[in-house]
């Protein structure tokens, strides 16, 4: 599938939902049939440029951000780098908001003020609060995923890449803090289908600690009697973080993640002559 085509698809797609405009009522304007829009927001199918244009204002974006090549992804090599948190104003001040107020709790108003917008200028790409929150978690998603992926590809052996793999998640939750902590709060506030679709990333988050304790467990590495069960403490142990962890505080990042590893293997029961295997 053309990479392109699915790039552009995809912002197609959330273009459409932040204007709140179904699938067919899209298809409708722009005079195509709502199997042939489908197939373009999952990059099946090609758009001509005067469609992009189009679809542009119909959902009232810039043509030039749909167009626009896609951003570097996150270095693999560097799962342990973390630089600061680049946002769009209207997801920054979103985000700041949640934090401070919950999501019920922040106007759009508070998000636009934070932002420093004008409400109808906040309103014009971001027509609730909702799609600020979804994207939000889109980015949350997106980013630990990769990293979490990255850090298991260096281990060698299952407790290694346990290790790994619990670092890669205490340092995400202390270093996009805010991030988490609205991972962690705000899953509730999430509107269907997109309440399922994220709870499904975090479930993948947590399959790929899952199978590595279960490796561990076979091999006689690792001595509970539940790993099951041990493997959610952990996670859950490590998504806590943002609530307590402040970058104010005494202990860097680096500390806690090594800390939080040491902590894991002991729930797991490793021999300390086996923690390197």
């Amino acid at each position: 599938m053309n990479a392109e085509r699915v790039l552009l698809g995809d912002r197609l797609r959330i273009a459409r939902r932040s204007a709140g405009l179904t699938l067919r009522a899209t298809a409708e304007a722009l005079g195509v049939s709502a199997g042939t829009w489908s197939a373009v927001e999952n990059g099946r199918t090609g758009i001509p440029a005067e469609r992009v244009e189009s679809a542009a204002r119909l959902f009232g974006t810039d043509v030039a951000a749909l167009r626009a090549p896609a951003a570097a992804p996150v270095d693999t090599g560097t799962w342990r780098d973390f630089p600061p948190l680049d946002l769009p104003a209207p997801l920054a001040g979103a985000l700041s908001a949640f934090v401070e107020l919950g999501y019920h709790g922040a106007t759009i108003r508070d998000i636009a003020q934070r932002a420093q917008l004008s409400v109808p200028g906040l309103y014009h790409h971001w027509p609730t609060k909702q799609h600020l929150l979804v994207a939000l978690l889109d980015r949350t998603m997106d980013e630990l995923l990769t990293r979490a992926e990255a850090a298991r590809a260096e281990g060698d052996g299952p407790v290694e890449r346990f290790g790994l793999l619990v670092e890669c998640l205490a340092l995400f939750h202390t270093h996009r803090r805010e991030l988490g902590f609205i991972g962690a709060s705000e899953m509730r506030s999430l509107d269907e289908p997109d309440r399922t679709r994220i709870a499904a990333l975090r479930v993948d988050v947590q399959r790929m600690v899952d199978v590595e304790v279960r490796e561990a467990k076979r091999r006689g590495l690792f001595a509970t009697p539940l790993p099951h069960e041990a493997s959610r403490a952990v996670v859950t142990m490590c998504t806590a973080l943002p609530t307590w962890w402040s970058p104010d505080g005494p202990t860097p990042p680096t500390t806690v993640a090594a800390q939080y590893v040491q902590f894991a293997l002991d729930v797991v029961r490793v021999d300390a002559s086996k923690r390197g295997t």
